[in-house]
């Protein structure tokens, strides 16, 4: 099958060789890490079959997380926390997308773009579900950012997975949304979120940066009900530990152009990119995140300063507590990928037991 990385290792020279000037670290050390993931760069175990004597290399993952074939297990892992954490009830996906003007800026200040960004979004959302005239009330909030299109295009925005209702301001009552396909008003929504993002870059210094016309153009702000959240996590695990494309959508590379596949979002046709092998690496790079960005952030009664009264709302609603070892783990703290399956792949009954430890070579190919 073709990879992201085999695209990385055929023409990674000549995008360098044009833009390695430009590169942030942070997108030279994806391409690395992605190029030699799996290989004896980062070193990994020889094993041998007890019953046929056949032998296996199995090599570590580079654990990038914008690398599209890390983390399965690490999505795994996180889907069921998430999972556990539902509560009973029904939800909405709330989309805040910021508008194209502001595009260029959010390039340049990514770290800080991508913050407010999900910052806003919450705090808008937040606003209205305090008016007792649609929920009055603190609901349970997941933020994922996302910068891409289906088609890898740069399109900064963010979800928002929301309770259909939420924890009273004393504490002892849960307030159930008053129709299921209504949260709030969602051009009241989206004027304020607009009016928070100017605040937010008046704040930060980066308001002059900004065209006049966007304040006077409507925000897209979508909202949509998500039934038990269940489907919505799972669309939002695919990406929480990698980025943009999966390998199983690359269908070949040719003469130096790259073509893949992706379902448009309203029609569901499926449609076909073909770009030259180094502009779809920079489409790619193009969502590599700065270090230190978060792209998942929990708010509301998720919070980890709401535990408590996640608990109480959890008795509220008769389901069971959480384990008190269950903390909101940040990315970086789950436990790396598990080792390949211990049966022989070659006869099938004997296991692979490891005869040898490959040490990493750590030096990246010039």
């Amino acid at each position: 099958m073709l990879e992201v990385a085999d695209i990385f290792r055929l023409h990674g020279a000549a995008y360098r060789a044009r833009f390695g000037d430009r590169l942030p670290p942070s997108q030279k050390r994806a391409m690395q890490d992605i190029e030699a993931c799996r290989t004896a760069h980062f070193g990994g175990h020889l094993k041998q079959c007890d019953r046929c004597g056949h032998q296996v290399y199995t090599y570590h993952s580079c654990r990038n997380r914008h690398c599209p074939k890390c983390h399965r297990h690490q999505t795994e892992r996180w889907l069921q926390k998430q999972r556990a954490r539902l509560l009973p009830g029904f939800y909405f996906l709330l989309t805040f997308t910021l508008p194209s003007e502001l595009r260029a800026l959010a390039r340049a200040h990514q770290k800080k773009l991508y913050g407010l960004l999900m910052r806003c979004a919450v705090a808008a959302l937040q606003k209205l579900a305090r008016d007792p005239r649609y929920l009055g009330a603190r609901p349970a909030c997941l933020a994922v950012l996302h910068t891409w299109t289906r088609a890898m295009l740069y399109h900064p925005h963010v979800h928002l997975l929301v309770t259909a209702g939420g924890l009273s301001p004393d504490r002892t009552q849960w307030i159930p949304s008053n129709n299921p396909k209504y949260l709030v008003p969602v051009e009241a929504l989206s004027v304020i979120f607009r009016a928070k993002m100017c605040a937010a870059l008046k704040k930060a210094g980066l308001l002059p940066q900004v065209p006049p016309q966007v304040w006077k153009k409507k925000w897209v702000v979508h909202c949509q009900p998500a039934g038990s959240g269940r489907k919505v996590l799972n669309y939002l695990g695919r990406y929480v530990f990698r980025i943009a494309i999966t390998n199983s959508r690359l269908e070949q590379i040719q003469n130096g152009q790259v073509t893949f596949r992706y379902r448009h979002s309203r029609s569901q046709k499926l449609h076909r990119v073909t770009l030259p092998a180094v502009e779809f690496i920079a489409r790619f790079l193009q969502h590599v995140l700065p270090p230190g960005c978060t792209k998942v952030r929990y708010y509301g009664i998720w919070s980890n300063s709401c535990r408590r009264q996640l608990q109480q709302a959890r008795a509220l609603l008769s389901a069971p507590p959480l384990a008190a070892s269950d903390p909101l783990a940040p990315d970086s703290q789950l436990a790396p990928d598990a080792v390949s399956p211990a049966r022989c792949p070659h006869c099938h009954i004997g296991q692979l037991i490891i005869i040898e430890v490959l040490l990493p070579h750590r030096k990246f190919p010039p």
